[in-house]
């Protein structure tokens, strides 16, 4: 069993415009899951150095951050960031380029985790239609042409309002999406901006959003995730 999690943490500010990393930190050890994938853990201008301070992580938390090495001063890629348990093994981890008008990217890791090796896509997808469905046509065929294939885990904020149309009626071709629940507004939650999708190798056992009093401040989107199974081969 392996627990996950996405959360677009909104650059740690929170609904009351405080930036406050360690409330962040506070809502993601409430979740305690295995593997978490972050949009917006980059501060936007500047240097877009992490928002979570590597102490913070070493000191406060019982994660690592995927080393992707695109900046120095970055957790991940684009504001991209897959945190994992600090006993987990990072196989292999890259940045994957995606088409956009505006900088955009996502992540992808292979992780070996309480005995089991899964791979694991994180992505921040644009606000328009076409794009997002340019984007995910981007990582499916990034997948696709991987050397190794492993049971797969696709999580981020699609942006995408429509129940099973657009980029998610691509990727549902290919992946099951989790039933976790509206995410977005953290006030008030009606959207389902935030999903969780995998591989025919997963089962979903349970999955949800978090809606604790921490978790509705700390950012304007709620977190979601989902326990997951591994399927015996036949």
């Amino acid at each position: 069993m392996i627990k996950v999690a996405s959360y677009n943490m909104r650059k740690g500010i929170g609904t009351d415009r405080r930036r406050r990393p360690d409330r962040t930190l506070e809502v993601l050890r409430e979740i305690d899951a295995d593997i978490i994938c972050l949009q917006e853990a980059d501060r936007r201008f500047g240097g877009r150095g992490q928002v979570i301070m590597p102490h913070l992580l070493e000191e406060h938390s019982p994660w690592k951050a995927v080393p992707f090495g695109a900046r120095a001063a970055s957790m991940g890629w684009h504001g991209n960031a897959i945190l994992v348990r600090k006993h987990a093994e990072i196989i292999d981890c890259e940045p994957i380029h995606l088409p956009a008008l505006e900088p955009r990217g996502a992540v992808m890791a292979d992780i070996a985790l309480n005995g089991a090796t899964v791979r694991v896509i994180g992505m921040h997808l644009d606000l328009s239609g076409l794009w997002r469905r340019r984007q995910a046509a981007a990582i499916l065929a990034h997948i696709e042409v991987s050397t190794d294939h492993y049971p797969t885990v696709l999580m981020g904020d699609l942006n995408e309002w429509s129940a099973m149309a657009g980029c998610l009626r691509d990727f549902g071709r290919t992946y099951h999406v989790a039933e976790t629940g509206p995410s977005f507004h953290a006030r008030r939650p009606i959207a389902r901006l935030d999903r969780i999708m995998v591989s025919d190798e997963l089962t979903v056992a349970a999955a949800g959003v978090h809606l604790s009093p921490a978790a509705r401040k700390a950012s304007d989107h709620l977190p979601i995730w989902a326990t997951l199974e591994m399927n015996r081969s036949p």
